[in-house]
């Protein structure tokens, strides 16, 4: 079977270092390969960006679940006379020996029965939510921009294929102009091959047209902030087919990123049960306090301890939107892991037909194709053949040509989706 190749993301998550974003190499004339354009994606694509910045804000949501509660201070002076009697003691009459009630307390928040530590579970499963998504984006990330630069190439291909039809009948119409002075055919014949390779002709200019806004496209993957679509692809669509290959490929080789995401989601939306659960329990405030009052008994410390009493309000609410949410993460986790069996198997079907497709045009269909053309254009140049065979022949095999390209992108294509789903490396370990 023909080696297929194509890059796709791998599941861990890489350490991105964003290229500048003010150095485009995307400059008019500039070359671009498959490799240099995941590589330019992976650091520079907008989705994949805020994708990081999810997780950063999830580590962030980690420090903060780690966080004790602040101590609460409170300092309070009653019992200052307004009457004008004297405040004074027999200790003086300063501020601190005056009989002014003064107390000065702290208290802390201590939070039990499972509340920090569920949390910090959840703030960690959070992370690794974050951590999978942000991979599996990549992963997406890479097959989109396989797609996006092959359709570059087919359209590219599609301008040359269109263009020498046009030449090869040009060709066929200097040969025509002979045999019209010689009296064998008719100036209608003539024209009727120049009207054809002027349609040709119009035809890849339409084909330029459609390769240029491919290219565009690809570089709006690239994070491109001005696209002009007017690079040029280093790679070739059979070379792309000779880089790697996907035979025997059946196992996947981890666990999809976004399988792991659903079930960090899971493992959170348990986390979040748990604590919403934990916080019927009252937390205890302890308070340390010191108190002067003058004279008698001047320097006094007290304690104690206060907490809500549960009897109005018992979270059920929230622990019942807390049981519903693992539900339906856990109903989601399956239906991903439902999701990645039918990819693979949709995935694989898709390539097995789309590279005996390929296969078929490669080997058999277009060099037949050829072969007629020759011999009608030398029957024609000949006399052997008619206008409307010479003409039928050109169509066919330009058609067939252009269904080659054709089925060759989507073998690759259908081999990037078998890999992506199969969540392998972007290229085949020698």
């Amino acid at each position: 079977m023909t080696a297929l190749a194509f890059l796709v993301s791998s599941s861990a998550l890489p350490a991105a270092d964003p290229a500048p974003q003010n150095a485009s190499p995307l400059t008019p004339g500039s070359s671009l390969s498959l490799a240099e354009a995941k590589k330019l994606a992976f650091t520079r694509n907008w989705d994949l960006l805020a994708a990081r910045s999810d997780v950063d804000i999830a580590a962030a949501q980690k420090i903060v679940a780690r966080e004790f509660p602040n101590p609460t201070v409170s300092l309070s002076t009653t019992k200052i006379n307004t009457d004008g009697s004297p405040a004074s003691t027999r200790l003086g009459n300063s501020l601190w020996h005056r009989s002014y009630d003064t107390i000065a307390a702290v208290g802390q928040l201590f939070e039990i029965g499972g509340k920090r530590s569920n949390r910090k579970a959840a703030a960690v499963a959070g992370i690794r939510g974050a951590e999978a998504r942000f991979a599996d984006a990549r992963r997406l990330l890479d097959l989109a921009v396989t797609k996006a630069y092959v359709a570059a190439l087919q359209s590219t291909a599609n301008v040359m294929i269109l263009h020498e039809s046009a030449a090869s009948l040009r060709k066929e119409a200097q040969i025509a102009e002979t045999r019209l002075k010689a009296g064998d055919i008719s100036k209608s014949d003539r024209a009727q091959i120049e009207v054809t390779a002027e349609r040709f002709e119009l035809d890849a200019q339409a084909a330029e047209a459609a390769a240029r806004n491919a290219k565009v496209e690809l570089e709006i993957l690239l994070g491109e902030k001005s696209p002009q679509g007017l690079w040029t692809a280093a790679d070739s669509q059979e070379g792309i087919l000779k880089t790697a290959s996907v035979d025997g490929l059946t196992e996947i080789a981890t666990a999809r990123p976004d399988l792991l995401a659903a079930r960090a989601d899971l493992e959170k939306a348990d986390a979040q049960l748990r604590l919403q659960k934990s916080l019927r329990i009252p937390d205890p405030t302890v308070t340390v306090q010191y108190e002067r009052e003058p004279p008698d008994q001047a320097n006094t410390v007290g304690f104690g301890v206060s907490f809500p009493l549960p009897l109005w309000n018992l979270n059920r609410g929230n622990i019942s939107a807390a049981r519903a949410a693992r539900e339906q993460a856990a109903l989601q986790a399956d239906k991903v892991n439902a999701q990645i069996a039918s990819d693979i198997l949709e995935s694989r079907v898709a390539y097995l037909a789309a590279i005996a497709k390929q296969e078929r045009y490669a080997k058999e269909i277009q060099p037949k194709s050829a072969e007629i053309k020759k011999t009608v254009s030398f029957a024609y140049q000949r006399g052997g053949a008619s206008l409307l065979d010479l003409l039928s022949a050109e169509r066919n095999d330009n058609d067939i040509r252009l269904a080659s390209v054709q089925a060759t992108s989507e073998a690759i294509v259908a081999g990037a989706g078998l890999r992506s789903a199969l969540n392998l490396p972007s290229t085949r370990s020698p």
